[in-house]
């Protein structure tokens, strides 16, 4: 990816790198790798927050230890009659906790999600309880994942 033209250098590059496969590696252990002095490590990491390149940090939890080993990928395809019918869905799915993921998608259905429950009975209930019942909602195709061969949320840098 090349990121000379979007504001950041080969260092930020580097420091992007390091803090996104390891968020809690300390200020000085960051200037090391990086090899620049902590007061200059820490300044552009403010930077890089302050300009969004860095969203946020976050613990990586393990699904199934937690309840929530059934990973589920799910289509929507929304009833077009009413207006509103985008930002009403929208809006309620961003308050559900089993939603991961909705992406407003092209193709031949409008919304992809990703969701996890528990199992797939907690699955069932969810669909009926609350998937099928959202605004909108015409008609979904559920695939349900049987292994995960990869998971990640680094950009190539």
């Amino acid at each position: 990816m090349n990121t000379e033209n979007l504001g950041v250098d080969r260092t930020d590059r580097r420091i992007l790198d390091v803090l996104q496969r390891d968020g809690r590696t300390s200020n000085l252990k960051l200037a090391e790798q990086v090899g620049l002095s902590p007061t200059a490590v820490l300044a552009r990491v403010q930077r890089l927050v302050r300009e969004d390149y860095i969203l946020g940090y976050e613990a990586r939890l393990n699904p199934r230890k937690l309840g929530a080993g059934m990973l589920v990928f799910v289509e929507v395809l929304l009833d077009r009659t009413n207006a509103n019918v985008f930002e009403q869905f929208k809006a309620a799915v961003e308050v559900r906790p089993e939603v991961l993921e909705c992406h407003l998608v092209a193709g031949g259905f409008d919304y992809l999600l990703k969701i996890r429950t528990a199992d797939m009975d907690s699955y069932r209930r969810f669909s009926g309880e609350v998937l099928w019942l959202l605004p909108g909602v015409r008609e979904t195709r559920t695939y349900a994942v049987m292994e995960e061969v990869k998971n990640s949320t680094a950009l190539a840098l």
